[in-house]
């Protein structure tokens, strides 16, 4: 056998190794792009979730105090997310004083919470994306007169 036609083909072994880290590195670090960034979105999720449990809580003691209930769930969301893009909507089901069972339902919407990897973008298609968190309590004291 010719030690020539063995230089050549184990050359060419190495050229396709680096073609295949290339093509796997490239896979990898979309995948761990992907899981930074929903790693980012759950946390925000649960930040906003929080939020809203903490402002249905006052709210369920205190249903008619909108500007209280919106204080105590961006209280909760200070240093955890952007609280300029964050809104926070109360709403009283069977109003705020009656016979039957009245519930208090908070929403916090989180707008345009941006996806860090630039490709992971494009492959989603924005940029951007909302989240928004639900929390429904009973109104425990309402104000009756």
């Amino acid at each position: 056998m010719n030690s020539n036609c063995l230089r050549t083909d184990h050359h060419r072994e190495q050229g396709q190794s680096l073609v295949e880290l290339a093509i796997t590195l490239v896979v990898i670090l979309i995948l761990l792009a992907g899981v930074i960034d929903l790693g980012r979105a759950f946390f925000a999720y649960m930040a906003l979730r929080d939020a809203a449990q903490e402002a249905a809580l006052y709210g369920s003691i205190n249903p008619t105090d909108s500007p209280g209930i919106n204080n105590r769930g961006m209280s909760v969301l200070t240093n955890r997310v952007d609280t300029s893009q964050v809104t926070i909507t109360p709403a009283i089901s069977g109003g705020a004083c009656g016979n039957g069972v009245n519930s208090i339902s908070v929403t916090v919407h989180f707008s345009n919470f941006a996806i860090t990897m630039p490709f992971l973008g494009t492959l989603v298609g924005s940029q951007s994306f909302d989240i928004t968190a639900s929390v429904t309590d009973t109104i425990l004291s309402p104000p009756c007169p």
